[in-house]
């Protein structure tokens, strides 16, 4: 599984794929945080905290990880080189672990350099360090949760085509509909029991800063069904 992942990190960065993504994260949020007029914009904001950055990433994660995860199998399928990772010593689990890892470890790689967005509200604080650590580690933590179910959902879509934009559509559209799509029904409803099948919720929820095992295990069982689903779409592609 090892090889796999430094195979496809390797492949990330070799391609310019992995500064590309890394690049547009911070340009994007940092325009919108710091320079743009609006409801992201912290300075207007009046608050020294983050929740604008937490309601923008989904957002762009909703672009940038399928975007990701689009080439992981289909570039795999259209080369004719799945065949050959069916025949190296490695699960068809390892080989699905391993893309999706690599892709984790991508995001990870963006998100590190957000902490100076910390700093920066923990500065702006009136006194300095005036801010809520327990909502943030908690909404950094939902963040890499989110990350986790939107990869083994690209990943998931990589694996039903060949063809790499049918895939970034399908796990954008899967994506969209889980986050917000969920949320938006429940909304019109008036029925939290629906928006509790929504990442949304979920992620809400660890974003007050309480660590709820139900959350965590909600988006657990998110990343379990679709990897599942992912090794049996290339169990068959194997027979």
């Amino acid at each position: 599984m090892l090889t796999i992942v430094r195979k496809e990190i390797s492949g990330f960065f070799a391609s310019t794929i992995g500064y590309l993504v890394a690049g547009m994260f911070l340009l994007i949020s940092g325009l919108f945080l710091w320079v743009f007029q609006g409801p992201y914009n912290i300075l207007d904001a009046g608050f020294a905290e983050l929740n604008a950055f937490f309601d923008l990433a989904p957002l762009v994660f909703l672009i940038l990880i399928p975007g990701i995860c689009m080439r992981s199998l289909s570039e795999e399928m259209r080369m004719g080189t799945l065949e050959l990772l069916f025949t190296r010593p490695l699960s068809i689990r390892s080989i699905v672990l391993g893309k999706v890892i690599a892709a984790l470890c991508l995001i990870l790689i963006s998100l590190l350099p957000t902490l100076v967005y910390v700093y920066t509200i923990h500065t702006l604080g009136n006194p300095p360090g005036n801010w809520d650590p327990g909502s943030t580690a908690g909404s950094y933590l939902g963040l890499l949760l989110l990350s986790g179910a939107y990869s083994t959902i690209g990943v998931f879509c990589s694996s039903l085509s060949g063809n790499q934009i049918t895939a970034f559509l399908l796990a954008v559209m899967l994506c969209f509909v889980s986050f917000y799509g969920i949320d938006a029904l429940a909304d019109m409803l008036g029925s939290e029991t629906v928006a509790a099948f929504g990442m949304k919720y979920h992620f809400d929820s660890l974003a007050r800063g309480v660590i709820d095992l139900r959350d965590i295990g909600y988006f657990a069982s998110v990343m379990i069904l679709f990897l599942g689903a992912t090794v049996e779409r290339l169990e068959r592609l194997r027979r």
